[in-house]
């Protein structure tokens, strides 16, 4: 059974507290937090002081997700805002240095943090092969990173089915696969079938009649 991760991006910013209550009574897993830059990609959306004020308000592990150009300078900020989950862009990563992402994925560590490595969907997910060891989770984007609502680009399962096949091979059976973008009631089963097992869901369940019927149609 996969582990279902609403995205607050899709939420009404103006009564988040409201919108977190809701999604953690539905049967949430985690909450998901896309926090952007207006560099990494065009939008801006909230920093750490968003985490700050809704880490009393749920027990759900809160899942960052880094889509900013320097992510090292910005760890320190959601891990003491509270982040149980912090995961950082290979492509940002990889214009800095070869050796950024793995020293940012150890930085995470550091504060006692599960860390993760993110891919997008024109990027191998065999670029980032080489970091699995230090990963708790591997997200594979399966829209292009800024904006919510995008359609699925089904391609991006080859992705996941490959971080799923090298995670097992190596003994990481326990990492968790990410994969966020355009998932929906619609194509989660093929989703989870392809070995994703966190799923992240913004306007499906934002945006549904039932939110309760709709993470459960999500998770299977």
């Amino acid at each position: 059974m996969a582990k279902v991760a609403p995205s607050i991006l899709s939420a009404d910013f103006s009564v988040m507290g409201e919108a977190i209550k809701k999604i953690e009574q539905a049967g949430a897993d985690l909450v998901h937090c896309d926090v952007m830059d207006g560099s990494f990609v065009k939008p801006i959306t909230f920093g750490g002081q968003m985490v700050k004020n809704i880490r009393p308000l749920t027990r759900l592990p809160l899942d960052v997700h880094l889509m900013v150009e320097h992510p090292k300078t910005q760890i320190k900020f959601f891990a003491d805002a509270g982040a149980d989950i912090i995961t950082v862009h290979y492509e940002a990563c990889a214009s800095i240095s070869p050796t950024y992402l793995k020293e940012t994925l150890s930085m995470i560590k550091s504060y006692g943090i599960k860390c993760g490595a993110v891919v997008n969907p024109d990027t191998d997910v065999e670029k980032i092969f080489d970091v699995f060891d230090i990963c708790d989770f591997v997200m594979i984007m399966s829209v292009f990173p800024g904006y919510g609502g995008q359609k699925f680009i089904e391609s991006t399962l080859d992705n996941v089915r490959k971080a799923r096949q090298y995670a097992d091979s190596i003994g990481r059976k326990d990492m968790e696969i990410e994969i966020d973008g355009g998932i929906n009631t619609a194509n989660a089963e093929r989703v989870r079938n392809s070995g994703a097992s966190v799923l992240v869901a913004g306007a499906a369940v934002f945006g549904a009649e039932d939110m309760r019927a709709a993470i459960s149609a999500i998770r299977g």
